[in-house]
């Protein structure tokens, strides 16, 4: 008994990583109805990011949040601007092309700079164990899972309670009608593009002390996300918020009782019979009308 719930534990703990990746991919999808395939390069960029900080300034990366997170959210919004913008009356696999250019260019040029080595940073806050009980606890997945919570309700405070959030909103659910009311939706478009990059920004600092850096390292927990979000039904933050736990413990209890090297292979499986027999999520309540 003890075994299994220090699994559920290091589940939910693991799903608080996964959640700030989803809920910026739940976000962009949500608004500007893009499938962002370079989410976890954008990912990537900002544990290189991080890391660069660390090794050539001696910043911790959690002190690295914030210039990280800026960073990442012009990257997406120039990303928008530049590339997703013009493309938004095309058909929807012309934009999803689109971002798997961009995240090939970003990839290749993270070879290019750094190589293929494996790039770590060395700082001992976030990397330790607490010890409670019988249960032993990572300190930075834990820290995790707190900020993830903490930018889920203040998401639901932005959205519910701010006029930018219900703008937000207004263009989720009908984006001709938003524009009739006087929403700017281009300039919506680009700050919720920008926004749910700058969420991976806020993820990169956090995992860097956690996991090694590396040029395909946002594969490994994009392809996750995606999951996640189409679990949580797409567009709903709370859905992505539930779907990142869900899927946690599905990682470790399957990790533990099936084997590690097949635990993809469970909620994946997941992830298939949901697009069969609930396409909208277990969460989500379908997608807006255009």
């Amino acid at each position: 008994m003890d075994i299994f719930i220090q699994l559920v534990v290091n589940g939910l703990l693991l799903g608080g990583a996964y959640a700030i990746i989803s809920v910026g991919l739940t976000l962009i999808f949500g608004v500007v109805r893009v499938v962002n395939f370079a989410h976890g390069e954008l990912l990537m960029v900002g544990m290189y990011g991080t890391y660069l900080l660390a090794s050539n300034l001696g910043w911790h990366p959690y002190v690295s949040i914030f210039p990280i997170a800026l960073l990442l959210f012009g990257l997406g919004a120039l990303m928008q601007r530049a590339i997703i913008q013009p493309l938004l009356e095309a058909d929807g696999h012309i934009q999803i092309f689109a971002t798997v250019g961009v995240s090939t260019a970003l990839m290749n040029l993270a070879l290019l700079v750094f190589g293929a080595d494996i790039l770590s940073t060395s700082v001992q806050v976030g990397t330790g164990t607490l010890q409670l009980g019988f249960l032993t606890i990572g300190e930075g997945q834990l820290i995790t899972l707190i900020v993830a919570l903490l930018l889920v309700i203040g998401m639901h405070v932005f959205m519910t309670r701010t006029y930018l959030g219900r703008a937000f909103r207004a263009v989720a659910q009908h984006r001709y009608a938003a524009a009739l009311m006087g929403v700017n939706v281009n300039a919506i478009y680009v700050i919720a593009f920008a926004l749910g990059a700058s969420f991976v920004g806020v993820a990169a600092a956090l995992l860097t002390p956690q996991y090694p850096v590396f040029p395909t390292i946002g594969t490994y927990f994009v392809l996750t996300a995606f999951v996640i979000v189409v679990l949580g039904g797409m567009g709903s933050l709370s859905g992505a918020f539930l779907g990142s736990m869900l899927i946690g413990l599905v990682d470790s209890l399957a990790g533990y009782y099936v084997a590690p090297d097949l635990k993809e292979v469970v909620y994946f499986a997941i992830f298939i019979l949901i697009l069969v027999f609930r396409p909208t999520g277990l969460f989500g309540l379908g997608r807006g009308s255009e």
